[in-house]
């Protein structure tokens, strides 16, 4: 999903419009990835290098069901069973490593690690990216303490609105709800731009209310839509 020139015009003027009602701020941002969730993948491996195998165990294994695994050294040592506990043990341990590889390359596919990554994982690391953007853009620190971050995470088809103390306090929740899900909506149909603009007239309402423009009402963030 790529965002062309006019997609970003149309972003600006919407932040644009929604500013001269108010002494707000909006700012957007669209990441295409918050995390690789490694870590996650590397947990879905581990786990089931260790109870797979196990699985055979019941069924008798042993490391003559793997060719070249088994019967060489069988052949060599048929008579010593240290060897052949020891064999075992080795066969044992290569089949963990290939399932634990299959495993990791499998959850490393998009569609496959959206799957089987918690949502409550994905929740949370959007939720901390967004925050880190919310500080690295300076949302913080304008005069009134009333930024608006929206941002929105296309792999993990997450958003979050995150209002500064100035605004957040005198807001009702559900007003941020519908930005998120007009915004999410327009994600899900390929339609990023037109969310953005949907969420932005939304966010920029209830801000026209409670904060109406100021007599000096300067300019303080960047009116435009931010790419990761």
């Amino acid at each position: 999903m790529q965002l062309g020139p006019e997609d970003h015009a149309r972003v600006t003027s919407a932040i644009t419009r929604a500013e001269t009602a108010t002494s707000g701020e909006i700012f957007c941002v669209l990441a295409r990835e918050v995390s690789s969730y490694r870590d996650v993948s590397l947990g879905w491996a581990a786990a089931a290098a260790l109870l797979l195998p196990l699985g055979l165990v019941p069924l008798g294994f042993e490391p003559g069901w793997f060719p070249g695994l088994g019967h060489s050294w069988e052949a060599a040592h048929l008579g010593s069973r240290q060897l052949t506990i020891g064999q075992a043990i080795g066969t044992y341990a290569v089949l963990q490593a290939a399932v634990f590889i299959t495993v990791f390359l499998l959850t490393c596919i998009p569609v496959i690690r959206r799957w089987v990554t918690p949502r409550s994982v994905r929740r949370s690391r959007v939720r901390r990216a967004a925050l880190q953007q919310f500080l690295a853009h300076g949302l913080h620190t304008t005069d009134y303490r009333t930024g608006v971050l929206v941002f929105a995470a296309l792999a993990d088809r997450q958003v979050e609105v995150i209002a500064d103390e100035g605004i957040h306090s005198r807001v009702d929740r559900n007003i941020w709800a519908q930005a998120v899900d007009a915004l999410t909506e327009r994600l899900h149909s390929g339609e990023p731009a037109e969310g953005f603009e949907a969420a932005i007239g939304i966010i920029g309402g209830v801000l026209a209310e409670h904060f109406p423009p100021r007599t000096r009402n300067d300019d303080e963030l960047p009116n435009r839509l931010v790419e990761l």
